[in-house]
């Protein structure tokens, strides 16, 4: 009897113990942290600001805007269909273009200065920016597109040669109510008023939420010219056509924007 007793005593320290190191076990893993997978986004802005001045040739400290390598680009789903329809306009401008300069410029160059902007890289509240395009030189690669249909479908006019035509309704222009940093990029979330005529019998302003990006400015140099510093800034957004009266069949109702603005100091 006493030979069973202290076996029993055995086994019952046996199993307390057991269940107090599972049990141990248990608050352990309770106190592991999970791994965090995702890190938190922490911004890497730098301190430039790039503003135009007179736009003087020769001023390295007036930034100008290189037209020819810069781009104003629209893309929309072509209804009914897989592809898209993509174009560019080849007339653009970052101007402020009040009601009294929405005009015909006889001009084959830049009818307006592209100086109505202003960036500062980690300042968004004092960027600014205000641009322009001119409709019917949307150019999508198609001639009988661009001349026939487009000019039809978009409310403008055929082009005249010789002019620069930024009257209504051929004129499109966007001017920026706020510049703010995006917490998710090294990027701006841009507020803007898109004004835009379309086929309505006046222009028409919408407030559109768009992005921005800078790309970094940096020294270049080709061949035996003089070095130089270029930057650039892409701004996309995207509006509804039908809010301007576009009711063509062949277009969704969103048109997709990217303006790729490229600047040097030459």
């Amino acid at each position: 009897m006493k030979l069973f007793s202290n076996k029993s005593l055995i086994i019952l320290l046996i199993l307390v113990s057991g269940y107090g190191y599972i049990v141990s076990c248990t608050r352990d893993n309770d106190m592991i942290v999970p791994i965090q997978l995702t890190q938190p986004f922490v911004s890497t802005r730098g301190t430039d600001i790039l503003l135009p001045g007179n736009m003087t040739a020769g001023n390295t400290n007036e930034w100008k805007v290189d037209k020819t390598h810069s781009s104003c680009l629209w893309e929309t789903p072509y209804v009914g269909a897989a592809g898209l329809l993509t174009g560019r306009f080849n007339q653009f401008g970052m101007h402020d273009v009040t009601n009294a300069k929405a005009i015909s410029y006889v001009t084959a160059g830049q009818p307006l200065l592209d100086s109505s902007w202003a960036f500062y890289e980690n300042e968004p509240a004092k960027s600014y920016f205000n641009g322009y395009v001119q409709i019917n030189t949307s150019n999508t690669g198609e001639p009988g597109r661009d001349a026939g249909c487009n000019v039809a479908g978009m409310g403008t006019v055929a082009i005249v040669a010789g002019t620069q035509n930024l009257a209504y309704p051929n004129l499109a222009k966007i001017k920026t109510t706020e510049v703010k940093f995006d917490p998710a990029s090294n990027g701006y979330i841009v507020t803007l008023d898109l004004t835009y005529q379309g086929k309505l019998t006046a222009p028409l302003t919408k407030s559109i939420i768009g992005k921005l990006t800078y790309v970094k400015k940096q020294r270049v140099q080709f061949g035996t010219a003089a070095a130089y510093d270029v930057f650039g800034l892409k701004l996309s957004f995207q509006f509804n056509c039908r809010d301007f009266g576009i009711v063509s069949t062949s277009i969704a109702d969103k048109i997709d924007i990217e303006c790729n603005m490229n600047f040097n100091n030459k």
